[in-house]
Formats: C-alpha cells, structure tokens, sequence
C-alpha cells in the first residue's frame, strides 16, 4: 500500500493521517494494525511505515528514516494541447504511467476545447488530483507536475531537446545522451501550419505509419524515450 504526505509530513516518528489517505487506507484497502504502507511526498523521498492504530478520525503510523530516490534520466516534458472529454484525463494517466516528469497543457489552434479562467484553474486542478491517483498506482515517487500554459511559445522551454510529434516525418524518435527532453503534440486536427512553423528548433519525428490518436501520441513517445533510457 502507498499514500501520498506532504513533504514536511515525511520524518521519521509517528504520524497520525486524515482525510483523504485515511479512507482509502481504513476504507478502500481495508488496513489493519500492523499492516506495512511506502509514504512518498511526491518529491522524490519515501519512507516506510507500519500502521499502529486505526480510529474513524485517523490512522496512526510508525514511520522509519526517509530516503531519497534518484529522479529518472532524461527528464521528460510533455507538451500536449486540450483533448475532448475524458480522453484528457486518460491521457494524464497514462503520460505518468509511461514516465512524464512534466505535464503541460497548452492550447492548440485547432483543438476542440478552449478553456481560461475558473474553468481552466479547475480543470488542472483535477487533472493533477489524476496524475497523483496514477502516481500512487503506478509506484512513483515524484509526481508529475501539471500546469497550463498560455501559448505554444510557454510550454516549450529554450534548453534540452525538443521534439515535435508530426506523422507526416519518416524520421525516428531518438534522444542520444539529452537530460532534457520535450515532446510537443498535437490536437485532434493536427499541428497548424503556424505552430509547425514556429517549432522549427525542434526535431520533427513519427511514430510508424499508422497516425494515432492526440491522446495516444504522448504516452508511445514517453514510453520510447523510457525504453531508449531504461530509466
């Protein structure tokens, strides 16, 4: 069992945990007293931990000495625009199954959805409470970071290596010794000509020759950066 603290929850004594963690520890897995729990704070520390008392309110925890755990090389920065429906959180999900570090969300001249404000603040907001669902399952201890950028331009940083997903190239993702890693896909329309133009610094590849979907796109290109490193 894994649950997510706060980074300055995570020390070595006894912990008392409420809310959230503390149902799906006493209520979804069923924890008893001395049951064993991994606490990662979502920044690259975990501990163990063994349970020594659950109430309505709280479980209580012993906790051992935390260690820190190596983040993964190259560091994968995933650049996806707005998907339709629950395809997104779909897509969220599996980036961080596959190995995203970064997650940024950005909003693509042909994408269906267009979001700002409250709706926009909300949506992130739930997108990172699925990439921390997927963290837990998937054995992470960073959890990817999820945040929304106002243009193309801002969700493409000026360092590493920065690769465009266009199904119309013949040429192989290959990322050699880079420690940074960008991949910038596309909506369900496509790249426009505009922001192909302005993505004229990165190195446009495909992915075979079937074109997959904009939620599809990341994830296979993660996962053969992953599969590249081994990391």
């Amino acid at each position: 069992m894994r649950i997510f603290v706060r980074p300055e929850m995570l020390d070595e004594g006894m912990l008392a945990i409420t809310g959230d963690e503390h149902h799906y520890l006493s209520r979804v897995r069923r924890a008893r007293p001395g049951d064993t729990v991994e606490l990662v704070d979502g920044a690259g520390r975990r501990a163990a931990a063994t349970i020594t008392a659950i109430t309505d309110g709280a479980t209580e925890l012993a906790v051992g000495a935390p260690e820190a755990v190596p983040a993964a090389v190259p560091l994968v920065r995933a650049a996806i625009p707005w998907i339709k429906g629950d395809r997104m959180e779909w897509c969220i999900e599996k980036l961080v199954e596959a190995g995203a570090d970064q997650i940024v969300v950005w909003p693509a001249a042909r994408a269906v959805v267009q979001l700002d404000g409250d709706r926009l603040a909300a949506r992130i907001a739930k997108l990172a409470a699925a990439a921390q669902a997927a963290a837990r399952q998937c054995g992470c201890a960073h959890v990817p970071s999820v945040a929304a950028a106002a243009s193309l331009a801002a969700a493409v940083p000026s360092d590493g290596l920065c690769i465009v997903l266009d199904p119309s190239s013949n040429r192989a993702l290959e990322v050699g010794g880079a420690t940074y890693v960008t991949l910038v896909s596309g909506p369900e329309g496509g790249l426009s000509p505009e922001e192909l133009e302005s993505l004229t610094a990165c190195t446009a590849v495909g992915l075979g020759p079937r074109i997959v979907r904009a939620e599809t796109a990341p994830v296979l290109a993660t996962a053969l950066v992953r599969a590249q490193t081994r990391t």
